[in-house]
């Protein structure tokens, strides 16, 4: 009488027992597939990178190592070190006043302070500050050119991060323009301009959306934009690729630099991988997935900086047909599991075409962000979107909304310059520029190399169409000082040095005839100071191998 229950009991555990196995399984596989979804290097792994950098110890080097670091002889080092402080005393001499007030405001400025302490190597860092410092202060810009306090003028190539897509004139003239617009009703928050429905039916028709959302920074756009996919998906999980780059929050920046663990909700792959897209295709909790399309010059790397350039093994390319193709295959993938396709065009909107980044890799996100250049030369984040996506509310669940406001949001200041800067680009003269704009850019990142071989110099650039990535075929320890050369021969680099180089569409003929013999004589400068000098055997991977003894031997001792 006993057996038969006790039988459905047994089974009952057996069940159960399956089940379990069953789940943790697919949570192991789900696990693999994850892992081999990841960027192998230290990027694709983010709480072993944080673990590293801490352990990483601080040190300086002497004069003596700080010259010779790579073993250079006697007369290498001698012509080092009078080459630096006649480097040092060329930048103090010519521009005493901008120093001056930056070395005042520096104590007061914590970005500048950080800015300061990442412009080379740490290693070197101490001994350098005693001699060479940046000026951080300019007075004028026109045309190409920036003028410091001293009068000098620079051709900038900073790129104001991005903002100085046509040339600082424009966006001078976009602001007086934008300002003349509002000035009547002044800084009226809350509500609109009349020029912001101009602005909104502009923009859908180039992102080729149906709302807009306007916002203070493109990290603002790109929260909101991440906010509303999961609002809508009624998912978490969000994806972004391997070093990209879309604002400091800390969803999206969830490695170095963030004092926060990494987000659970944040999962970061490796981008252009096919295991990336089966782990897509795989997953039901994913709302959105992040892609900023600077990365095609250098997919699952950081952003090359001059504070990293530790030997000659920068690298950077780009492929325009494969990205192309990889985004492709991601839309597809996107649209099959209902997952955003969240394309952060903040930095590079506008820059590629006319129509950003959509046009120019005939892709069709589900959102786009945008910023920099967009507001005219003023602050703005954007977000466009179509209806279903961007909709923040439900009628069926009062309670139920997805709250973003931001108080600055449609300041009249910036959608009058925005008006101005959106009814520019319509122009013929623009137009004209996007007409050629490769095939003028191509051809200058040519021109330049062609000079720079001819010269006999280790030095190439390599291009997405205006903003540019110097390459170095030295395998040195002191590749980084050719900002310093730069800057003496009047090129304005922003602080990440020459690792990104960004310029405006104003630029004629004639003003780039000057840049490139600018920078090829920094480089021949620099040639001929022996910074370019390397020991028989040296490679790039010998001089890894070295620092890394170095930070072992420094993170071992009791100093």
């Amino acid at each position: 009488m006993n057996e038969y229950p006790l039988d459905t009991l047994q089974i009952a555990q057996y069940v159960l027992i399956l089940v379990a196995l069953w789940v943790i399984a697919k949570k192991l596989w789900q696990r693999l597939q994850l892992s081999l979804a990841k960027s192998p290097s230290l990027g694709g792994h983010l709480r072993w990178a944080k673990r590293i950098t801490r352990l990483i110890p601080g040190y300086s080097y002497n004069r003596d190592k700080w010259l010779a670091c790579d073993n250079a002889p006697p007369e290498v080092v001698a012509r080092r070190s009078t080459a630096l402080i006649a480097l040092s005393n060329n930048l103090k001499n010519h521009s005493p006043q901008t120093l001056a007030h930056t070395v005042q405001v520096k104590p007061m400025i914590s970005d500048l302070q950080l800015i300061s302490q990442y412009r080379v190597p740490f290693q070197f860092r101490s001994f350098l500050q005693e001699h060479l410092v940046l000026g951080s202060f300019w007075s004028e810009s026109q045309g190409v050119h920036l003028t410091d306090l001293d009068g000098n003028a620079f051709i900038d190539v900073t790129g104001s991060y991005g903002v100085n897509l046509f040339g600082q004139d424009f966006y001078k003239s976009c602001i007086d323009e934008g300002i003349a617009m509002v000035r009547d009703l002044g800084p009226v928050l809350g509500s609109y301009h009349p020029c912001v429905l101009d602005n909104v039916e502009r923009l859908c028709k180039i992102a080729d959306k149906d709302e807009v959302s306007f916002h203070m920074s493109g990290t603002e756009a790109v929260m909101q934009a991440v906010r509303v996919a999961r609002y809508s998906t009624g998912k978490t999980k969000l994806v972004r690729f391997t070093s990209a780059y879309h604002g400091w929050w800390d969803d999206v920046q969830p490695g170095p630099g963030n004092p926060m663990p990494p987000s659970p909700h944040t999962l970061t792959l490796h981008e252009m991988h096919a295991n990336t897209l089966r782990v897509l295709r795989n997953r039901k909790d994913i709302a959105c997935v992040l892609v900023n399309p600077i990365q095609a010059m250098h997919p699952n790397q950081s952003a090359p900086t001059d504070s990293t350039l530790l030997s000659g093994s920068r690298r950077a390319h780009f492929d325009r047909v494969a990205y192309t193709t990889w985004l492709h295959e991601l839309r597809s993938v996107c649209t099959e599991r209902g997952i955003v396709l969240i394309l952060d065009e903040v930095f590079l909107g506008f820059r590629l075409a006319h129509g950003g980044a959509q046009e120019y890799f005939d892709i069709k996100a589900d959102l786009v962000t945008y910023g920099k250049t967009l507001g005219g030369g003023l602050p703005i984040g954007v977000v466009c979107g179509s209806h279903a996506l961007m909709k923040r509310y439900k009628e069926a669940r009062p309670a139920d909304l997805c709250f973003a406001r931001g108080t600055f949001n449609a300041n009249p200041y910036v959608m009058g310059a925005m008006n101005a800067f959106l009814h520019r680009i319509e122009t013929e003269p623009v137009r004209k520029l996007y007409e050629r704009l490769n095939d003028t850019w191509s051809a200058r990142a040519i021109q330049l190399n062609t000079q720079l071989s001819e010269a006999n110099l280790p030095v190439r650039v390599e291009a997405m169409s205006t903003v540019w990535t110097v390459l170095y075929h030295c395998p040195s320890r002191y590749n980084w000082m050719l900002q310093f050369y730069l800057r003496q021969e009047g090129i304005a680099l922003s602080w990440v040095g020459t690792g990104r180089m960004i310029f405006s569409l104003n630029f004629s003929d004639d003003d780039f005839e000057s840049f490139a013999m600018r920078f090829v004589r920094a480089a021949q400068k620099m040639h001929k100071d022996a910074w370019w000098w390397t020991p028989d055997g040296q490679t790039n991977q010998t001089i890894q191998r070295q620092l890394l003894r170095e930070l072992i031997t420094h993170r071992l001792s009791p100093n």
